[in-house]
C-alpha cells in the first residue's frame, strides 16, 4: 500500500530532526509500506528567505520571490534522501517539476491543477522511499509557483490522491487537533476525530494545525488525513474524515490575528454598487472574508469587510485609485484586530449557541466589532489585545461546559 507523510518545518529544523526522522521512515519502509514523503523547508527558512528578499527591495516582484522560496525545500528534501542513503535506504527527491505536479500561473498563490505521476510510481516500484517538495509547482510557461503558506501539507493530499494512497499523515509539533490552542486556552482537549467541513471551517478561519486547500482536497476524494506528533511517532493523533459519530455541539475556536477591517463610508446605494467594490478586490486575489452592510444618509451606506493583513494597504490603494468609479466618500481601515470562530455541525440544530457565546463575551467585558455567521460557524471581529482573555471565556462555556 502507498502512504504520504508530511514533515512540517518544525519537524526538520535541524540535520538531527532530519535523521530521527530518517530512521522513522525506515521502520515503515521495513514494515512493507510505499511510502511519499513530502517535506516543507527547514525551520523558519521560509521566513529567512523572505527577509532576504525584502532587503533587497521594497516591493519585490512575486515570480522572483517565488524563485527564491522554492530552495526552502529543495534543501530539505536533498538532505532527507542523504540521511535515509547513509542509513542503508533507497531514496530519491524530486523538486515539483520532477513530481509532476502542476499549477496555476499565480505566483504566491498557485492553485494545483494536475500531477503526472508517471515518474514517482517508477520510483516507488523501484523500492525507493521519495521525498517530494512541498508549497510549490510548476506553471504552463515552466515557472515555479508556490501554493501560499502551508500549501506543503496540499501538496501532500494531491499526491496521495493522484496515487490513490490509503491515507495521508501530517506530522507536526502537536499531537492531534486540538479545540483550541491549547498554547492559548489550556483547557483544550484533544479530538479524536473530526468531520472535513468542521475542520475545513477551523483551518479557513485561522487554526494553523491544517492548510484549509488540502483539507478541501481530502474530503473530495473521501481521503483520510491523520495528524500525528512529530516528536513521538506512535502517539494516537486525531483524524479528519467523512461520517463522523454524533456531532457535538462545538468542535473547535479558532483565532485567526492577521486581520484588518476596511470601512467604506458613503458609498452610493445604486444597483450593482457591492459587485463593483468587490469585483475590484476580487482581481487582485485578494479574499475577503467578513462583510457587513449598513444604510448610511440619505441614499448612500456604508460597507465594512475584513482582509489578511498583508493585503490592507493594497486593498486601500485599490479603493482610493477608484473612487470616483465607485462614488464613495471616504475609505479607511482599522488594524490590532482578530477574528475570534467557534466550529460545529451539531450547532445546526441546537438554538441558543449565539446567545451563549455573546454572553461569555459580555461577562468578560470584551466588545465585539463585527459578527458573521454560518449553518456551522460563527465568527466575531475583537481587538488584538482580547485574544486570551476572549478565547478562553468562549471556550470554557461553549465547549469545556
Amino acid at each position: 500500500m502507498i502512504i504520504v507523510q508530511k514533515f512540517g518545518g518544525s519537524s526538520v529544523a535541524t540535520i538531527e530532526k532530519i535523521k530521527c526522522i530518517a530512521k522513522k521512515l525506515k521502520k515503515d519502509y521495513e514494515a512493507g509500506r510505499k511510502i511519499v514523503v513530502v517535506l516543507s523547508a527547514m525551520g523558519d527558512k521560509t521566513d529567512e528567505l523572505i527577509e532576504k528578499a525584502e532587503s533587497v527591495s521594497d516591493k519585490v516582484v512575486k515570480r522572483e520571490l517565488d524563485m527564491l522560496l522554492s530552495t526552502g525545500e529543495q534543501e530539505s528534501v536533498s538532505l532527507m534522501a542523504m540521511a535515509l542513503h547513509e542509513i542503508g535506504v533507497p531514496a530519491i527527491s524530486f523538486n515539483a517539476s520532477g513530481a509532476g505536479i502542476k499549477v496555476s500561473n499565480e505566483f504566491g498563490n498557485a492553485r494545483i491543477q494536475s500531477i503526472e505521476t508517471e515518474k514517482v510510481k517508477r520510483a516507488l516500484e523501484q523500492k525507493n522511499i521519495v521525498v517530494v517538495t512541498g508549497f510549490q509547482g510548476i506553471t504552463k510557461y515552466g515557472d515555479i509557483a508556490t501554493l501560499g503558506r502551508g500549501g506543503s501539507d496540499t501538496t501532500a493530499v494531491a499526491l496521495a490522491c493522484a496515487l490513490n494512497a490509503e491515507v495521508c499523515e501530517i506530522y507536526t509539533d502537536v499531537d492531534g487537533i486540538y479545540t483550541a490552542d491549547p498554547r492559548l486556552v489550556p483547557n483544550a482537549k484533544k479530538l479524536k476525530e473530526i468531520d472535513y467541513d468542521e475542520m475545513l471551517e477551523l483551518a479557513s478561519l485561522g487554526a494553523k494545525v491544517l492548510h484549509n486547500r488540502c483539507v478541501e482536497l481530502a474530503k473530495k476524494y473521501n481521503l483520510p488525513l491523520i495528524v500525528r506528533s512529530s516528536l513521538e511517532f506512535n502517539k494516537e493523533g486525531t483524524i479528519v474524515k467523512g461520517n463522523t459519530m454524533e456531532k457535538t455541539i462545538i468542535s473547535g475556536l479558532a483565532v485567526d490575528k492577521d486581520v484588518a477591517q476596511i470601512n467604506v463610508i458613503g458609498i452610493k446605494d445604486t444597483t450593482g454598487a457591492a459587485f463593483k467594490l468587490f469585483s475590484l478586490i476580487a482581481k487582485k486575489n485578494i479574499v475577503v472574508d467578513v462583510i457587513v452592510q449598513t444604510i448610511g444618509k440619505g441614499s448612500r451606506k456604508d460597507i465594512s469587510f475584513t482582509v489578511e493583513g498583508k493585503d490592507a494597504k493594497e486593498t486601500i490603494e485599490i479603493l482610493e485609485k477608484n473612487k470616483d468609479f465607485l462614488n464613495f466618500e471616504i475609505v479607511n481601515k482599522k488594524t490590532g484586530l482578530l477574528k475570534l470562530s467557534v466550529v460545529g455541525a451539531g450547532m445546526a440544530s441546537k438554538p441558543g449557541v449565539s446567545a451563549a457565546m455573546f454572553e461569555a463575551l459580555y461577562d468578560a467585558g470584551i466588545s465585539i466589532h463585527l459578527i458573521s455567521t454560518s449553518e456551522i460557524k460563527i465568527s466575531v471581529l475583537l481587538d488584538e489585545e482580547d485574544e486570551k482573555i476572549a478565547s478562553n471565556a468562549v471556550h470554557d462555556r461553549l465547549i469545556r461546559g
